[in-house]
């Protein structure tokens, strides 16, 4: 079941509608609390900061807390993950100093951190992303929407995007790591990949505790053939073991483990 939430806006009209102008950053709700609370504020003011949004002196950490914990929580919502949209108003303006608005959509009753269903995917090769500045961050993107019509055409889960020199930056849904015996090798923001606070705190914990020796690099796609084992992971939908790429299969066990240490360390 997924909830709406919106602030009062002048027009039902917006930027966010014609132009795409806003961010997306995600919250997550586990066992009645905002776990990662921090780690997802100071991501959303720095995509703000990024498209030169007018931030609110409002918008503090605790602000974001009160709002979630008011209208999510104590609405009865234990488990789930907030998409939260930030986006300048239509008022005239001039676009530097256009006020904020927000939208958020709350999807409930599921663990934000749990392993999701295995995934089919494959490479995309008719675009490539170009990584800068914006790249990084999740704003409007047709090679988003062209990847993901795209994989439901072929019977896919998601697709792998290249970037402009034919290395791997992402997929259509958020980030890929791959599991070679006891090395985690994650694409660099630099290749395209996203920023996502919720894979940082994943490999941060593995590093911490030695787990895992964590390779932030760059690669192409055919060295995903040669992974032990393939991981996706999106701050909007979810962790989900990749099982095959075209007639590759993979398993899921060590990765499996790894995850559950990082989930215990929230209890």
């Amino acid at each position: 079941m997924i909830q709406f939430f919106q602030n009062p806006q002048t027009t039902p009209i917006n930027r966010a509608f014609l132009y795409g102008d806003g961010v997306w950053v995600a919250f997550y709700i586990r066992k009645s609390q905002l776990i990662l609370a921090e780690e997802s504020y100071f991501f959303l003011m720095a995509s703000m900061r990024k498209l030169r949004m007018n931030i609110p002196l409002s918008y503090t950490l605790e602000y974001f807390q009160d709002l979630f914990q008011k209208e999510v929580i104590d609405q009865g919502v234990s488990q789930g993950r907030i998409r939260f949209f930030a986006y300048r108003s239509d008022k005239e303006e001039s676009l530097e100093k256009r006020e904020i608005n927000f939208y958020f959509e709350v999807e409930e009753g599921i663990d934000p951190i749990a392993t999701g269903k295995e995934f089919e995917i494959d490479i995309l090769k008719e675009i490539s992303l170009h990584a800068n500045l914006l790249s990084h961050i999740y704003t409007h993107s047709s090679e988003n929407i062209y990847a993901q019509i795209y994989a439901k055409e072929n019977d896919l889960d998601d697709v792998i995007l290249l970037n402009s020199d034919k290395r791997v930056a992402r997929t259509s849904l958020g980030n890929l790591l791959l599991l070679n015996d006891n090395k985690i090798s994650i694409p660099k923001s630099s290749e395209g990949a996203y920023i996502s606070p919720l894979l940082e705190s994943f490999v941060t914990f593995l590093d911490k505790k030695a787990k895992a020796l964590i390779d932030e690099t760059e690669f192409i796609g055919f060295q995903t053939q040669k992974a032990d084992e393939i991981l996706m992971f999106s701050e909007f939908h979810g962790i989900h073991p990749v099982t095959k790429i075209r007639n590759k299969e993979f398993p899921t066990t060590h990765f499996e483990e790894l995850l559950q240490l990082w989930r215990e360390s929230f209890d």
